[in-house]
């Protein structure tokens, strides 16, 4: 059951409800915050992967394997001596 301030609360809501115009509705401070927040965890999130970027080791040790058939396959174009 509604009281008489409840009612007269949710008269002046509908009275403001009316007076906008529904063809120009802005994102108003909620979607300011959520907008800041989004932006904030993208930073933190690219600071985060910079650190981890940082950590890995790019430099290749030269592989035994690859020297090896190369003075293979030079080894064999070379005329055996009879």
């Amino acid at each position: 059951m509604m009281s008489a301030t409840s009612t007269l609360a949710l008269t002046h809501f509908v009275t403001l409800a009316d007076s906008f115009d529904k063809d120009k509705v802005t994102p108003g401070v909620l979607g300011f915050i959520v907008f800041a927040v989004m932006g904030g965890a993208t930073w933190l999130l690219l600071k985060s992967m910079n650190r981890q970027m940082r950590k890995v080791d790019f430099q290749e040790s030269p592989e035994d394997g690859g020297a090896g058939t190369a003075k293979a396959a030079a080894a064999a174009s070379e005329p055996k001596a009879t």
